[in-house]
C-alpha cells in the first residue's frame, strides 16, 4: 500500500482523533488471550462501550496465544494499544456505518519473550476476568511439561501456570479466584477449559488444595458468541486513512449485530456490566436454546444455500439473498420449516430469523459460498437433517425447502478428480471445487460415475446415498417418500432445470 502521497502517521496516543485515551489508565481487570480480529471486534468493543458509560472502569492486558501472533502483538504495542473499529451493515432495518478508535489495552505482553511478566500479571489484585479466543483447537488438551522459566505454548497450559502463580501469591485466598470467559466456538467451552486446567494440574503434581481452589473459587463459564467480524478492509484502507488523517494497520471491521449468551448468574453483570450498558448480552441458565437456534437457523441457512447457490452460478451470500427466488426460498425455509421444528418460543425464533436474513444483506460482508460449502455433508447432518426429521415427525410430510436443498447437495457432489482436487460443474458448466473428507467424496464420485456409465439408475444412487450410515450416522431410507422426492428434484437438476423452478408458485 502506498501512503507517500500524504505521509500519514500511524495511529498512536498523539493522534488527534483519539478521544478516550484516559481509559487505558484504568486498572487492569481483564487478561485477554487472543489478539485477533474477533475479540477486538467483539469483546474489546464491549468493554470500550461499558467504559464510555462509566460502568466498568477497567482496562485489558492482551497477549497472543501462539508464537505466530508475535507480529500482530508488536503492532498493538506500536500503536499504543489503539485501533479503529468500523461497524457497518443493517440493524433493525436501518443502515449503520459507525467508526471509532478503541482504547482498552493498557498492557501488551508477548508471553514467549516476556514469560515472567505474563506470570507477574497474576499478582494484580484488581484482575477479575480471563477472556480467550484461541480457536477450537486451542481448547484441546495435550500433555506438556512444566519447566521453570520456560513459556508454555498451549492456552490451557498457560492458564494453569497463571492460576497457580496467582494461588501461591495470594496464599489460596478464596476471594482472588478469576472468572474465565472462553469465546472459542466449542460447545461447553468453559467446561472444556476447566477440565484441561485440572488435567494439567494433575500432570504437574500440583497440590490438591490448588485444584480445590480452581474448582471452588474460579468460574469457567460456557458461552456462545455471535458476530461477523470481517477484519482489515484491504481494498478500502488507503482511501479511509487519507480521509481520517492517520493510518492504522490494526483497522478492523464488523457487522452491527452482536450476541453473547453466557451460562452464568445474572449477578455477574454487576462486575462485568455488559447488559446494563445496553449490549446484547444474555446471562442464561442454559445455552442450548441459543446454540440450537444459531446452528439450525443461521448455520442451517448457510448450508442450505451454498450448494444450490454455487450450482446456480452465485458466489456470495449477498448475491443469494438479493436473488428474488433464493430470497423467497430461504425465507420460507426459515419461517415454515426450520423455526416450527424448534421447541422454543416461536415469536422469539421469528425475530432471530428476521435478524439472520437482515445480516445476510450486509453489503460490507463478502461471505463466499465456496467457504461455506467446506465439509457440507457433515454440516447438513448437524444443521439441517434434524429439521427434516422433526418436521416429518410433527407434520407427517417432508419439508420442501430442505428436500430441495438435500437434492442440490447430492448434485453438488457430482465430481471427478483432477490433479488431486475434486471438481464439479454448475448447471451452466462453471467449475467449482468440493472439499470434504476423502471417504465422503470418493463415495459420491463412484456413485455418479456408475450413473453416468449407465451402470446404476438415479434411484439406486439416491438409495445408496440416504442409506449410507457413514454420511448421516443413521439409515435415512426409512423416512417415507424421501427417496421419491429427492429423485424427482434431482432428475430436474440433471436435465438442466433451475433448482427453484416453480418454487413459491401456487
Amino acid at each position: 500500500m502506498n501512503f507517500n502521497k500524504s505521509q500519514l502517521k500511524g495511529l498512536s496516543k498523539d493522534t488527534k482523533a483519539v478521544q478516550y485515551s484516559h481509559m487505558m489508565d484504568f486498572p487492569i481487570k481483564v487478561l485477554q488471550i487472543g489478539e485477533g480480529n474477533f475479540l477486538r471486534g467483539f469483546f474489546d468493543w464491549m468493554i470500550y462501550e461499558c467504559n464510555k458509560q462509566g460502568h466498568f472502569l477497567g482496562s485489558i492486558a492482551v497477549t497472543q496465544p501462539r508464537p505466530s501472533g508475535k507480529g500482530k502483538i508488536e503492532e498493538v504495542k506500536r500503536q499504543d494499544g489503539l485501533y479503529t473499529l468500523m461497524l457497518r451493515g443493517f440493524h433493525q432495518g436501518e443502515k449503520v456505518e459507525h467508526t471509532e478508535i478503541i482504547s482498552v489495552f493498557s498492557k501488551v505482553i508477548d508471553p514467549y519473550g516476556e514469560w515472567m511478566d505474563f506470570l507477574a500479571l497474576s499478582e494484580n489484585p484488581a484482575l477479575e476476568f480471563v477472556v480467550s479466543n484461541t480457536t477450537e483447537a486451542g481448547l484441546n488438551y495435550q500433555p506438556i511439561p512444566l519447566e521453570e522459566g520456560i513459556p508454555i505454548e498451549s492456552f490451557p497450559g498457560k492458564l494453569t501456570a497463571f492460576l497457580y502463580h496467582r494461588y501461591l501469591h495470594f496464599n489460596g485466598d478464596a476471594e482472588k479466584g478469576l472468572t474465565m470467559l472462553p469465546c472459542e466456538l466449542l460447545e461447553r467451552n468453559g467446561d472444556s477449559l476447566k477440565q484441561c486446567v485440572l488435567n494439567h494440574s494433575r500432570d504437574w503434581d500440583l497440590p490438591k488444595p490448588f485444584m480445590e481452589w480452581v474448582d471452588r473459587n474460579n468460574l469457567f463459564l460456557n458461552s456462545l458468541v455471535d458476530r461477523i467480524v470481517t477484519g482489515f478492509p484491504a481494498n478500502e484502507a488507503e482511501k479511509l486513512f487519507a480521509s481520517w488523517g492517520y493510518k492504522d494497520t490494526l483497522l478492523n471491521t464488523a457487522e452491527p449485530y452482536h450476541l453473547w449468551a453466557i451460562e452464568g448468574d445474572p449477578s455477574i453483570d454487576e462486575r462485568l456490566p455488559l447488559q446494563q450498558s445496553g449490549l446484547n448480552v444474555r446471562w442464561v441458565k442454559d445455552l442450548v436454546p441459543y446454540q440450537m437456534r444459531k446452528v439450525r437457523i443461521l448455520n442451517g441457512s448457510h448450508t442450505l444455500m451454498a450448494p444450490l447457490g454455487i450450482l446456480s452460478g452465485l458466489e456470495e451470500v449477498k448475491q443469494v439473498i438479493d436473488h428474488p427466488d433464493f430470497n423467497r426460498f430461504l425465507s420460507n425455509a426459515i419461517e415454515k420449516e426450520i423455526i416450527p421444528s424448534l421447541p422454543f418460543d416461536q415469536n422469539e425464533m421469528m425475530l432471530y430469523g428476521e435478524s439472520v436474513l437482515e445480516r445476510f444483506k450486509n453489503p460490507f460482508v463478502h461471505h463466499l459460498l465456496a467457504d461455506i460449502s467446506l465439509n457440507s455433508i457433515s454440516k447438513f447432518k448437524v444443521r439441517l437433517l434434524p429439521t427434516l426429521e422433526e418436521y416429518h415427525m410433527a407434520k407427517g410430510g417432508l419439508p420442501d425447502c430442505i428436500v430441495r436443498g438435500f437434492s442440490g447437495l447430492i448434485r453438488f457432489y457430482k465430481v471427478h478428480e483432477l490433479k488431486g482436487s475434486y471438481i464439479g460443474k454448475s448447471f451452466a458448466g462453471k467449475v467449482y471445487v468440493v472439499k470434504d473428507d476423502i471417504k465422503t467424496i470418493e463415495f459420491f464420485k463412484e456413485q455418479w460415475l456408475g450413473y453416468e456409465r449407465g451402470e446404476i439408475p438415479l434411484r439406486q444412487l439416491i438409495e445408496a446415498t440416504i442409506s449410507n450410515q457413514y454420511l448421516w450416522g443413521k439409515d435415512l431410507s426409512g423416512i417415507p417418500n424421501l427417496g421419491n422426492e429427492l429423485c424427482q428434484y434431482l432428475e430436474g437438476m440433471i436435465d438442466g432445470n433451475y433448482p427453484l423452478k416453480g418454487f413459491g408458485q401456487s
